[in-house]
């Protein structure tokens, strides 16, 4: 397209005429949109990049008059939107790399801590069955069926302070063995 007919075009299109457009759009849209498809190698997305370029020509239509070569401004603004695309992919790609290292991470961590927790509930398990069977029964009662002490008491047919004595001891002796490990 000659020059001066560019120029012409360009003024028409800044006081908003759409033919004007229509021409410039025909003319340089599949020129920009090659340009897009030999850096993001991706036909799809060149196209829209393409069709955002002329869409941002449209409505920066007013200011476009003082533009001295329509082409250049064009293949400008579609350079701009390359780097916005790889720098955008840049930052997609290391927070997905991200989640997924934070996701791996969070699993190890959760499978390391249920072995760790089925580790010491069999430590415990052993060590309420190496305690004396009243002791055994009264711990049993209270933490595993959820007896109060009032009632352990009632039904062992003993006082509430021996209950309370000997869910302390067992207690102390699941720490003893909690701190070893």
């Amino acid at each position: 397209m000659d020059i001066h007919l560019e120029l012409e075009y360009v003024k028409r299109l800044a006081n908003g005429d759409h033919k004007a457009f229509d021409v410039l759009f025909t003319r340089y849209h599949p020129i920009v949109k090659s340009f897009l498809v030999g850096f993001i190698k991706n036909e799809d997305i060149a196209s829209d990049m393409a069709q955002d370029v002329f869409f941002k020509v449209w409505i920066n239509r007013e200011t476009i008059s003082k533009v001295i070569s329509f082409k250049a401004y064009l293949f400008r603004m579609a350079r701009n939107m390359v780097y916005d695309y790889f720098e955008h992919n840049a930052i997609k790609e290391k927070y997905d790399h991200n989640l997924q290292e934070n996701a791996e991470n969070y699993y190890s961590d959760l499978i390391e801590e249920e072995l760790y927790a089925r580790e010491l509930s069999l430590l415990i398990d052993i060590a309420v069955e190496k305690m004396p069977l009243q002791r055994k029964r009264i711990f049993t009662m209270s933490r595993k069926n959820g007896f109060s002490n009032d009632e352990i008491a009632e039904q062992l047919n003993i006082s509430k302070r021996t209950v309370e004595n000997h869910i302390t001891q067992a207690l102390k002796d699941l720490r003893e063995i909690i701190s070893t490990i």
